[in-house]
């Protein structure tokens, strides 16, 4: 087999051989030095493109080991799969096979999901992979069809967004390894639950980062990202670089079974390449959800409004699955809040609103005051199923200042109408963990790092992030652990009088969108939408399987009237009912609307009506 097959890092063979594979170009000489009580040294063989290989005899799972590099430096390995003593520990062997239960499991078709961004260490008391497993039988109850778990990639300490992960292939320890995360991923796969993995490919953590040491060629000096340096994607050496990312993807579809993996940021993936990183990530993914018979699906996260992250490769797109759609947060955020600091100074109007509805981008190639320029392109054309959409996620509430979520930001009614936004919407929909019960604990950024000037630095640059918003108080300190605590659900609101009644009126709307024709029907061709700025009223309509549905909402602070167009209708949800603890409306459940009745317009409230078009 040649160095371009092997696998990266230590693959057991069985009967106690291990291959040991590195990309290593700036190094001579590589011996890989075992650690324990049979402490050894082992010379790897260079071989071409500044691989080093070897097969060893005598080495089983759970043996660790650190690279010794031209007989100096000691390192772990940039591809392990296991750091049970943090960063700058040695690297462990770990056995790749697992008892699975989920045989028969092909996944589920990219219009049925509906997201649920969860971070593991502060989902639960424990903060592990095994303390998440209870909570799955509730989720499938809610409705949610998918589990997306923020990045697992060793970080430095206990404490962690995930973004600083700097071994791209190791399960975080504090979180319960490797097998830990199989056992969730494999809970899931059992109550029907697609799991999600959130990567990052734009930059690697800055403790623990010891990839210069084997080649500098892993960054490329001609760019730069607001995390660090640029990996190369581009530039001389990229091909294995590529290599390397391309196979981490691999890795935890093939060895981990994830069904989807949400890519961090791509905007921050520098690359001018005629076959750019990103398609050749799409091609290899999906080419081994093919190989297994699985619908394995890549979404990307950017701010670039461009959709040829998602337009499919023939004809010219990168064509990856789904693209996180910001706009449509922004633009429901401003005008349930009515904040126009930083990024939300684009917006504000219902038309925006109704703009993200009818084409997923708000900003479609116009000027953005934001950021004094022309930005983004039409998405008109794309498919509604390719936009990921949500009212809150960990970025929109985690880089605020305090870490609020919208619970904190506006009243019961409006959470309900959020909810409503999102989940009618045709695109699919993201709940951020906590949200359809509406928590209150904050999610704060946090770290554990250990190097001071690196802490400094990070304190530093949050507090410069918020000057756009105009946020002035010193935030909280994301080093101390009081952060990460504050961040901790609270389960228990669950079953408190109002938490719980929105955790049902999520359900319900839930519900409505996949057991209605018009609802479950992902096309921006049967929808229609018009905002009435003066009414402040938005009014949805979508088609489809012989039913059409309409959504009045209104943003209005006081009652308000709204005639229906066409008729007659049959309420099916009003969010002011009182089962939602709103102040009741006129009209049950099943009532029937004319057309050109006045409807009555609570304050902050919105009602679903359907008709047959037969």
């Amino acid at each position: 087999m040649s160095d371009a097959h092997k696998p990266l890092g230590a693959t057991c063979l069985g009967d106690g051989r291990c291959e040991f594979c590195l990309w290593a170009p700036a190094v001579e000489r590589v011996e890989v030095r075992l650690v324990g009580p049979d402490d050894r040294i082992l010379r790897l063989f260079r071989e071409e493109n500044g691989y080093h290989h070897v097969i060893a005899e005598g080495v089983q799972p759970g043996a660790r080991y650190l690279y010794r590099l031209d007989g100096e430096k000691e390192r772990p390995d940039p591809a392990s799969r296991f750091q049970p003593e943090g960063v700058h520990g040695p690297s462990e062997v770990t056995d790749a096979s697992f008892a699975w239960t989920d045989a028969g499991w092909k996944g589920i078709p990219l219009g049925d999901y509906i997201l649920y961004e969860l971070h593991v260490g502060t989902f639960s008391g424990e903060g592990t992979f095994g303390a998440v497993i209870p909570f799955l039988d509730g989720l499938k109850e809610l409705g949610v069809t998918a589990v997306e778990i923020m990045p697992v990639a060793q970080f430095p300490g206990e404490r962690n967004w995930g973004y600083d992960g700097v071994y791209p292939f190791a399960v975080q320890n504090s979180y319960g390894g490797p097998d830990g995360l199989k056992r969730l991923v494999d809970a899931c796969h059992a109550r029907g639950l697609a799991a999600v993995l959130d990567v990052v490919y734009n930059h690697l953590g800055p403790e623990g980062n010891y990839t210069r040491d084997f080649s500098p060629l892993y960054f490329n000096p001609a760019y730069h990202t607001p995390w660090g340096a640029a990996l190369n994607f581009d530039g001389p050496g990229s091909d294995e670089v590529r290599r390397f990312f391309i196979e981490n993807a691999l890795y935890w579809v093939r060895d981990f079974r994830f069904d989807a993996l949400r890519l961090d940021a791509v905007h921050a993936i520098l690359d001018t390449s005629a076959r750019p990183f990103l398609e050749e990530l799409g091609e290899a993914v999906h080419r081994q959800g093919e190989a297994e018979g699985r619908k394995i699906y890549l979404m990307p996260e950017s701010d670039q409004n461009d959709p040829r992250l998602v337009t499919p490769r023939e004809e010219g797109g990168h064509g990856l699955d789904a693209v996180w759609t910001d706009d449509f947060h922004h633009a429901l955020h401003a005008a349930l809040t009515g904040e126009r600091g930083g990024y939300y100074a684009d917006f504000g109007r219902l038309a925006d609103l109704a703009k993200a509805f009818r084409e997923g981008f708000v900003h479609s190639g116009g000027y953005s005051r934001y950021r004094k320029r022309r930005h983004g392109r039409s998405a008109r054309h794309l498919p509604a199923f390719r936009h990921v959409v949500c009212a809150q996620n960990h970025d929109q509430v985690g880089n605020r200042m305090r870490g609020e979520r919208l619970s904190a930001l506006v009243p019961f009614e409006k959470l309900k109408m959020a909810a409503g936004l999102v989940l009618l919407s045709p695109f699919l929909p993201l709940l951020f963990m906590g949200e359809e019960y509406g928590e209150t604990a904050p999610f704060l950024y946090f770290v554990s790092h250990t190097d001071s000037g690196l802490i400094e630095a990070v304190r530093r640059g949050r507090a410069e992030e918020f000057s756009s918003f105009g946020w002035r108080e010193t935030p909280p300190d994301p080093q101390g652990e009081a952060a990460f605590l504050r961040s901790k659900l609270q389960h228990r609101l669950m079953d408190e009088d109002m938490h719980k009644k929105l955790r049902e009126f999520h359900r319900a709307l839930i519900r409505l969108r996949r057991g209605s024709p018009a609802l479950s029907r992902l096309r921006k061709e049967d929808l229609e939408i018009q905002a009435f700025e003066e009414r402040k009223v938005l009014l949805l309509r979508r088609r489809g399987g012989g039913e059409e549905a309409a959504a009045v909402f209104h943003f209005g602070e006081s009652e308000g009237s709204f005639p229906l167009p066409g008729g007659p209708w049959t309420k099916k949800l009003a969010s002011a009912d009182a089962r939602w603890g709103g102040h009741g409306t006129k009209m049950a459940d099943g009532d029937i609307a004319r057309e050109g009745e006045g409807l009555g317009l609570p304050p902050h409230s919105f009602f679903l009506f359907t008709k047959s078009l037969a």
